[in-house]
C-alpha cells in the first residue's frame, strides 16, 4: 500500500500541532504542578454567612467564629475569611470579641491570623467600661486563650488611653500587656460609695 506525500504531510502537521499543544501547556503551567495537584493554593470549598461554635464541658458556647465569606484550601488545610468575628464567652468574665478585615485560619484552627483594621473588644462590666484595642494585625491561639502582635497598638477604656508597640493578650487572666514605647493617660476609676 502506497502512502501519498499529501498524507505524510498531513500526519506530520498533526504531529507538529500535538507537540506544540503539549509544549504550550507545559510552558504556562507552573513547574512541578499538574492540574489535579494538591500543591496548588486554590479553594476546594467556599462558605457564605457561616457561624461555627465550640462548646465547653458544661454545654455552653465557649467560642463563636462567624464571617460573611470563607474559602478552604486543601494544600495546607487552611481557610481564609473576610470580615471575621471571633467571640470568646467565659462564665464570670466579660466577652472578648476580635474582628478584622480578613483572617487566615491554620490547619485544625490552632492559629488565627487577623489582618487589617483589627479590633479587640472586652465588653463593659458593672465595674469597668468597655476596653477597645486597635492594631493592624493579631495572632490568636484560641485553644491557649492568648493573642499577640508586634505592631503598634492603641487601647482605650472609657476616657483612659494607652499606645505602645507590641502586645500580649491573655484571656485566661483578662489582661492586656503592651511591650514597648508605651505612652498614655489613665484616669482613676471612681470608688463605689
Amino acid at each position: 500500500m502506497k502512502t501519498g506525500s499529501g498524507q505524510i504531510f498531513a500526519l506530520l502537521l498533526l504531529a507538529l500541532l500535538a507537540g506544540l499543544s503539549f509544549w504550550l501547556k507545559k510552558a504556562v503551567e507552573p513547574p512541578g504542578e499538574s492540574p489535579g495537584s494538591k500543591t496548588r493554593h486554590e479553594p476546594d470549598a467556599i462558605a457564605e454567612n457561616f457561624t461555627v461554635r465550640q462548646y465547653d464541658a458544661g454545654g455552653r458556647v465557649a467560642r463563636r467564629l462567624s464571617a460573611p465569606y470563607m474559602e478552604h484550601f486543601p494544600d495546607d488545610d487552611s481557610s481564609e475569611l473576610k470580615s471575621p468575628k471571633l467571640v470568646r464567652h467565659k462564665p464570670d468574665a466579660p466577652d472578648m470579641t476580635l474582628t478584622g478585615d480578613r483572617a487566615r485560619v491554620t490547619s485544625k484552627g490552632e492559629t488565627v491570623l487577623l489582618e487589617e483594621n483589627v479590633v479587640a473588644t472586652r465588653a463593659a462590666t458593672a465595674e469597668r467600661p468597655q476596653l477597645v484595642a486597635r492594631m493592624p494585625d493579631l495572632t490568636v491561639k484560641p485553644d491557649d486563650g492568648v493573642a499577640y502582635t508586634a505592631s503598634p497598638v492603641e487601647i482605650t477604656e472609657g476616657p483612659s488611653w494607652m499606645k505602645g508597640t507590641g502586645m500580649h493578650i491573655d484571656n485566661n487572666t483578662a489582661t492586656f500587656q503592651l511591650q514597648s514605647q508605651v505612652t498614655g493617660l489613665l484616669y482613676p476609676r471612681r470608688a463605689a460609695k
